[in-house]
This record gives structure tokens, C-alpha cells and sequence, in this order.
């Protein structure tokens, strides 16, 4: 099967994104599994050459995926020419950054969903910028699953040790309880059943964690098992999903991790990403599930403290994009 064309969206200009592509490029892994289109600006790119310290890579700006060469050597860019290099600072968080980052995500969507690319794989944004910028999303998942029209979506990360989804995102830890009902759980354990099905072509075993310590001890420690994780549950089980819950977080994530589960349902960001990262870090991947396409992105973010010191490791992003090129070949199987 021919290499899938994967999209890869540049990121915040002041970020630590455009010199891990070229990072990626130089390392060489990904083009024996993809040929590889950046969605950025050319002019960038080429200051991230100079930061990475890659004298041997190329960057061929293009206006679009017909024209591009796939060299090892030679980053074929699709150039919005959006974001002037004089006016970006490494490490500073910039209006003009998080508008063009958002632009990047645009285009790529619009090729994806043109069929012009295989997937879209994502270099970190920031947040604040790009809500200075005027985008009132959270960030990348939310503003693909709108441009899609995609009601059902979650966030699942996957590692070699561990494999996680979130029923809840980017929110306030004061907010989750708010958000942690029947139906957002149920439909997490359904999306997480049907991504494992088709990835792993094999009934997953699915772990869900308790919100509250001890899984709530039956109430004694807060209500939210009883009331909705755990009638959740019931319902999936009725459904013939393989699924066992809650269980008290302090503990499900090393049964995962030994074996027990394929993957595991965690209520909030921090209580799915704290193990992963620990196992994990810079060797997970964020896939969004239930988009029309593939799309992946970096378990890390803009690394504005490191920003254009050349100290920035690509292997998440190398990792996003053999992600996304063998979901691209499960999917067309």
C-alpha cells in the first residue's frame, strides 16, 4: 500500500513546532511510513532549519499538494505566507501567532476533507493566543470537530504501556463534577469500543475510572459513580461491551498497565494524562476519535520556554505521524 500523504500542521510560530518537523525530517523515520505535507509558512520553516541545526534539509514552499516533490531531504510546504518573521519572537505569546496557527488547522481540514490529503497531524498551538486571536475553542480537537460538524469526539491517547480517553478536556477541576453524566461517559465507552475495534480488529476490554478517591466508596466520598458512572456502565455492559467500573483511579491505570484493560475511560484531563505522561512522555499520541478523517497531534505544547534554542525532541511528533499513517492503512483495510 502507497505511503499515506499526511498533513502536518505547523503551529504556534513561537513555538517549539516548526523545529521539531525539521527535526522529524532530519531523524528520517517518517518518510519510510508517510509522504509529508507541512500546512505553515515557508519563511518560518526556514528559520527553523537554522534552530534545529539541519544544513541538509531543504524547504519548498508550494500552493498545493499536487506540486509537492516528497524528497528525504526537502520539507514541501504549503506556504499561507500569513505570518512575518520580523514580528515573531521565540517564546512570546503573540495574537499574530495563535491567528496563524489557526489558519494552518484551517487549510489543512479543507484538504482533508477534499481527500487531497490522508490525514492531519498537529504541531502544538497555545491556547491564549489563539483566544486573543478571536477562536473561542479550547483547542485543536474542539475547532475540528465544529469545522466537521462532529457531534460525537473524544480525546484518546495512545503509548505503547497505556492507552487513555477522556470524558471531559480542557475545564476547570471545579467544572468536571458539572460535566460528568449517563450519557458523556456512555458515549466515551461507546467511541473508545468502536476506535479499538477497528484499530485492534479485536473486542477491547475498557477500564473506567472512578471520579472520586475510592471510586466514590458508594457514595461516602462524592455521588457521581452512583449516579451516572455507574448506570453508564450498566447500559454499555447491556449493549455487549466489555467494560468493568468504576474503579478507584488510584489503581486503574496500573492494571492497565499490566495488562488488564486495552484502554481506560478517565473522567478528567489530568487524571488520564498524569500516568500516561509518567509511562509515557514524549512517546504518546493525542488521536481524536470520531472525525471523518485521521488526525493526530504531540502530547506536549508549544515549549515557549525552550523556544528557538534548538533543545526540542520531535519523537512525539515522529510518533503522531506513524500513528497516523497506520490508521490511515487500518481504516482503508
Amino acid at each position: 500500500m502507497d505511503r499515506p500523504i499526511v498533513g502536518v500542521t505547523m503551529g504556534d510560530a513561537a513555538g517549539i513546532g516548526p523545529e521539531i518537523i525539521v527535526k522529524a525530517f532530519q531523524n528520517g523515520e517518517v518518510q519510510n511510513f508517510a509522504r509529508i505535507v507541512v500546512i505553515g509558512d515557508a519563511r518560518i520553516m526556514r528559520n527553523a532549519v537554522t534552530v534545529a541545526k539541519a544544513p541538509n534539509i531543504t524547504i519548498n514552499p508550494i500552493r498545493k499538494v499536487a506540486e509537492a516533490g516528497f524528497l528525504r531531504n526537502s520539507i514541501d510546504v504549503i506556504d499561507l505566507e500569513n505570518i512575518d518573521p520580523s514580528k515573531v519572537k521565540a517564546g512570546q505569546l503573540s495574537k499574530l501567532c495563535g491567528k496563524a496557527s489557526m489558519e494552518f488547522l484551517e487549510k489543512a481540514i479543507k484538504l482533508a476533507q477534499n481527500k487531497e490529503i490522508d490525514a492531519i497531524a498537529t504541531a502544538p498551538i497555545n491556547k491564549e493566543a489563539i483566544q486573543k486571536a478571536g477562536y473561542r475553542f479550547q483547542g485543536h480537537t474542539e475547532m475540528l470537530a465544529k469545522r466537521t460538524k462532529t457531534k460525537k469526539y473524544a480525546m484518546m491517547f495512545v503509548s505503547e504501556s497505556l492507552w487513555v480517553m477522556l470524558v471531559t478536556t480542557h475545564l476547570p477541576l471545579k467544572d468536571v463534577s458539572k460535566k460528568i453524566s449517563k450519557k458523556s461517559v456512555l458515549e466515551k465507552i461507546k467511541l473508545a469500543h468502536e476506535a479499538l475495534l477497528r484499530i485492534k480488529h479485536c473486542k477491547p476490554k475498557i477500564g473506567v475510572a472512578g471520579l472520586n478517591p475510592h471510586a466514590g466508596e458508594s457514595g461516602l466520598f462524592g455521588k457521581e459513580e452512583k449516579k451516572h458512572i455507574i448506570p453508564a456502565i450498566a447500559e454499555a455492559k447491556r449493549a455487549g461491551i466489555n467494560v468493568k467500573g468504576p474503579i478507584s483511579p488510584d489503581g486503574i491505570f496500573y492494571l492497565a498497565n499490566v495488562g488488564m484493560f486495552d484502554i481506560v475511560i478517565a473522567m478528567y484531563h489530568d487524571q488520564g494524562l498524569i500516568p500516561l505522561k509518567l509511562l509515557s512522555f514524549n512517546r504518546s499520541v493525542n488521536v481524536t476519535v470520531g472525525l471523518p478523517f485521521v488526525r493526530t497531534s504531540v502530547d506536549h505544547g508549544t515549549g515557549f520556554d525552550i523556544a528557538g534554542k534548538g533543545w526540542a525532541n520531535p519523537t512525539s511528533l515522529i510518533e503522531a505521524i506513524k500513528v497516523a499513517s497506520n490508521l490511515v492503512k487500518t481504516r482503508k483495510k
